[in-house]
């Protein structure tokens, strides 16, 4: 069993591999395989999942080099779990980017950039579930950076470009501290092992401990988007295609909480800096809820409601006890999946009318019931309404802040309860704005484009042929006539706006526009019949966060023996050292 180990890395990158050589030919098996090759490693991140839900945890040292020197996989109850919510959730998003792919009639983009850059994500995530030593952790991280780099600005216009290079500076930072971190702690401990670390750290002075603990909470905070270390995410992740968006605001802040997980039960056990974890955790709830409760665009919205759930997960581990850290767990499984279905529903609901501003939205509950119901259901479980997952979660957290009795414990148990409240105001304003009022006068008709892809600093001397024109996008399949738009313009100009409208800005333009929406920035034009693999993946998703209620009893008793496996130490440091 403990051979099993590293497939979920190892076989998203060889069918990368596979997927190049072939270039961009053969859509449908390439299509195939990619399917294939994420229900596979669903399949054995589940097999994983239970044998270390009955067997304890199973490590493999590759190549055979025990520790320090080999890299080492290990797959316990927590991680099984992860490996098995983001399996699922990445196959979704993947079922779903071919619904799109399909409908914006975009065969090269999915198939020569989107799916590579897809696998090597997913073989990242996964590496970091895994990860046994702080090397490897960090080579985790930098496969996710390489592969989010190209998914954030594939396309190539200007906002894309912008956005992606934003994240990347700031996780590049990230990686520098990082590896500041792994050459402090191996200079001090002579390994990096995290098994051979959590023996060896206690014998090393308190202050030097301290520096590292922060050391390794700023990188992961970093990557979790924590209050105040959060601002480059609501600006980074809107601007991405919708598949993008979701699989990022799902599931890539959880590798960070994760992380945040891992060391600080395995390597710093009653942690010294659980007051301030639990501020940043306040903080985080507070300032991400009222941001979120100020923008008008969903996208933007969500964004902020990411930050602010984040909070909850931090207010688990910083807790360091079993109940805290069983709720933990629990709520990174639900808002992985929940998080994500909403920004599918975001996509389709950009997709039907042409915007995702909530000013120039309204009537779905009428003329969209089906998407009124995949919103409805996802924000209600974000929101904690029992007896969805989120209350689950959250009531496991509060319990055990109530347990605690700490004055920041109960500051945070009342700050989750307000936290709560206000996303609950919040889903519902989108709930009014975009669904149950009846639409604004003037709203766009089928056929509005979704964006448009002219430069901030377009030069007004243009001529007509070329103005709101990008290079090469003329002969775009977007771009021929649709229904009720007459022939395509190319004229870029919002209409009442009175100049052109910037890429995901959420201003509907005239049907023919030069637009980047697609995968590689073609025309692409609203439609009211939503491309059927977007909705059974949307589906799909909303049935997968209603699964958590319907097992919320053996989900928390998994999750309690998850964090009485990592409180306990000894189980992890015995399966990797072989003891």
């Amino acid at each position: 069993m403990n051979a099993l180990v590293p497939l979920p890395v190892v076989l998203p990158l060889c069918v990368t591999g596979l997927k190049l050589a072939i270039g961009p030919r053969l859509h449908r098996f390439q299509r195939f395989i990619s399917i294939a090759v994420l229900g596979a490693v669903l399949v054995l991140s589940v097999v994983l999942m239970v044998s270390a839900d009955r067997h304890g945890p199973l490590s493999v040292h590759l190549g055979d080099f025990a520790p320090p020197v080999g890299i080492t996989l290990v797959a316990d109850r927590l991680a099984g779990l992860m490996l098995t919510v983001s399996s699922a959730v990445t196959l979704l998003v993947l079922v779903y980017s071919l619904g799109q792919g399909m409908a914006d009639r975009d065969d090269q983009a999915p198939v020569g950039v989107f799916h590579p850059a897809y696998l090597i994500l997913v073989a990242g995530v996964s590496c970091t579930f895994l990860a046994g030593d702080l090397v490897n952790l960090y080579v985790g991280f930098e496969i996710m950076l390489v592969a989010s780099f190209v998914l954030l600005t594939i396309g190539g216009t200007a906002t894309r470009i912008r956005a992606g290079s934003t994240y990347v500076i700031i996780s590049l930072f990230s990686s520098v501290l990082f590896l500041v971190a792994i050459a402090m702690t191996y200079a001090v401990a002579g390994t990096v092992n995290l098994a051979q670390l959590a023996e060896r750290l206690q014998e090393v002075p308190p202050g030097v401990r301290t520096l590292l603990e922060a050391m390794l909470l700023t990188v992961f905070a970093i990557k979790a988007a924590v209050f105040p270390l959060a601002a480059w995410l609501p600006d980074s992740y809107p601007t991405a295609p919708a598949p993008v968006t979701a699989v990022f605001a799902g599931l890539l802040t959880k590798v960070g909480v994760y992380s945040m997980l891992r060391t600080q039960t395995l390597l710093f056990p009653g942690h010294r800096l659980g007051d301030l974890l639990m501020l940043a955790a306040l903080a985080s709830m507070v300032v991400g809820i009222l941001g979120a409760v100020a923008q008008t665009d969903l996208k933007r919205v969500l964004s902020f409601t990411l930050i602010s759930h984040i909070g909850y997960m931090v207010f688990g581990i910083a807790l360091a006890g079993g109940g805290g850290i069983s709720g933990a767990i629990v709520y990174v499984a639900h808002h992985i999946t929940v998080q994500t279905t909403l920004f599918l529903v975001a996509g389709l609901i950009e997709r039907r009318d042409g915007t995702t501003e909530l000013t120039r939205l309204g009537g779905l509950a009428r003329t969209a019931p089906l998407l009124a119901v995949l919103f409805f259901v996802p924000a209600m479980n974000l929101a904690g309404i029992p007896p969805l997952s989120g209350f689950i979660g959250k009531l496991g957290l509060m319990r055990a802040g109530v347990a605690d009795g700490g004055g920041w414990a109960w500051a945070l148990v009342a700050g989750s309860a307000a936290t709560s409240l206000l996303t609950l105001y919040v889903m519902a304003k989108v709930w009014n704005l975009a669904f149950w009022r009846d639409a604004p006068p003037g709203a766009e008709e089928e056929g509005v484009v979704l964006e448009s892809a002219e430069d901030d600093d377009t030069d007004d001397d243009t001529g007509d042929d070329e103005e709101g024109r990008a290079p090469g996008s003329a002969e775009t399949p977007g771009s021929a006539e649709t229904p009720g738009s007459g022939e395509a313009s190319g004229s870029g100009e919002a209409s009442g706006s009175g100049g052109p409208a910037e890429a995901g800005s959420g201003l509907p333009v005239p049907a023919g526009a030069v637009v980047s929406a697609g995968f590689l920035g073609q025309s692409i034009t609203t439609t009211k019949h939503l491309p059927w693999p977007m909705l059974v993946a949307t589906g799909a998703a909303v049935a997968l966060g209603l699964s958590y209620t319907v097992l919320g009893g053996p989900l928390t008793t998994f999750t309690q023996a998850a964090a009485t496996e990592l409180l306990a130490r000894t189980p992890y440091i015995e399966a990797v050292l072989g003891r």
